[in-house]
């Protein structure tokens, strides 16, 4: 059986101190006909999150069939939490603390997968856009495994000991949900924690897999937007304007140099121009043009000097072009960013142990780093210095991912 609901489960037994979990032919027995049990149900709870996803700080509907399930476990539950955010505590006697997270939203995209429990749903966002919603990175995965750890930990308490917190988290996919969290009190309000957990499912490992990476894993990242100003007129007179296409074509160009002459080699570093939108008309030069940027590194010192990097160009490629003082461009750090992704070294060596022991070590993969987001590090930037691990599971059937080996496609 894919180990979906089973991972979360055996790091929260190892963590909470229990004994050599490999060689308990009971508790594995147990732990099997648990998950033989609940299965149905859970793959239920998946396809019903799946059909009804809800954008980022709208997780109204999918809190609520959290906080019901947990609550159904025995623990003890809290919602709005830093917005629609849902604490549930299982206490078990004297022993480690263990914070558990899910995500709790979705994303505006269309789905198209023809399948019979595909999402149909259209909203308004909070900007008012009608926009279709659709679970495309796997939270309703996340959410029932969250479930399932759950259920598994509560029908076995006589194999461990401590306190687990469940956190479903909203927001994840704005970077601004963990923070909320943390904001409203999460660590002052419930157990600290000892050591904090995340899965994310993974279109490149097999279903059946589990994927680990110590240190580094995931990246600093900040979206940038520039407006690019000028003064506008006729394009047969350019001589009278400050041509606003030209200046953001010269930024671009110079924002490249960020990485391949202002940071170190062995520094990863990520600067990329996603969007850009200015004019109307083939004979009429704009006032202004508007740029969409994706910054992304490891370190923080990277980070800092990226973006006072990107002040820096943008304003000295506008005087250079002659623009005033009030003409030069306005540069905005949106405040949906998350910071780096450190797995802490010793957890993330406990955690491959016992994934080896149940799975078999050929189940568990080495990661690379990868220079995409996530919010979970929130949970370890406090002042608590909380050690955390993220680790990925496989989301691809094996024939799909050897068809697309050796096609290319």
């Amino acid at each position: 059986m894919p180990p979906r609901s089973l991972t979360f489960a055996l790091a929260a037994v190892s963590l909470a101190g229990s004994a050599a979990l490999a060689a308990d032919a009971a508790l594995s027995s147990a732990v099997a006909a648990k998950l033989s049990t609940d299965y149905a149900s859970l793959d239920a709870l998946y396809r019903d999150f799946h059909t009804h996803p809800e954008l980022s700080l709208m997780e109204e509907r999918t809190a609520g069939v959290v906080a019901r399930e947990l609550r159904a476990t025995g623990c003890d539950v809290t919602e709005r939490v830093g917005g629609f955010g849902v604490v549930g505590v299982l206490k078990n006697g004297d022993g480690p603390t263990l914070l558990i997270r899910t995500d709790l939203d979705a994303l505006p995209v269309q789905e198209e997968t023809g399948l019979p429990y595909a999402s149909k749903v259209r909203v308004k966002d909070l900007a008012g856009n009608d926009v279709p919603v659709m679970h495309a990175c796997g939270h309703d995965i996340h959410l029932a495994c969250l479930i399932g750890t759950a259920r598994t930990l509560a029908a076995l308490k006589a194999n461990w000991a401590g306190t687990v917190v469940f956190i479903g988290q909203p927001a994840e996919e704005r970077g601004v949900g963990a923070r909320a969290m943390l904001k409203d009190g999460l660590y002052r309000r419930f157990p600290q924690p000892d050591f904090a957990l995340a899965l994310h499912d993974c279109v490149s490992l097999p279903i059946g897999t589990v994927g680990l990476i110590a240190g580094a894993a995931m990246a600093n990242v900040d979206m940038v937007d520039i407006t690019v100003r000028g003064i506008g007129g006729h394009g047969a007179a350019p001589h009278a304007t400050k041509d606003p296409i030209v200046l953001a074509a010269r930024i671009v160009v110079a924002l490249q140099t960020i990485v391949s002459r202002e940071t170190r080699p062995v520094d990863p570093a990520v600067v990329t121009v996603g969007s850009i939108h200015g004019g109307t008309k083939h004979n009429i030069i704009p006032d202004e043009v508007k740029l969409q940027l994706t910054l992304r590194s490891y370190s923080d010192a990277v980070r800092a000097h990226t973006l006072e990097a990107v002040r820096r160009i943008c304003r000295g490629e506008a005087i250079a072009a002659g623009l005033p003082e009030d003409k030069l461009p306005l540069v905005v750090v949106a405040d949906e960013g998350t910071p780096s992704l450190h797995n802490d070294p010793e957890l993330t060596r406990r955690l491959r142990g016992v994934f080896s022991q149940w799975l078999g070590a050929a189940q568990v993969r080495t990661m690379e780093p990868e220079m995409v987001g996530e919010d979970f590090a929130e949970f370890g930037r406090t002042a608590e210095k909380v050690p955390l691990c993220l680790f990925r599971i496989g989301a691809v059937a094996p024939e799909k991912l050897a068809e697309s080996a050796r096609t290319g496609v």
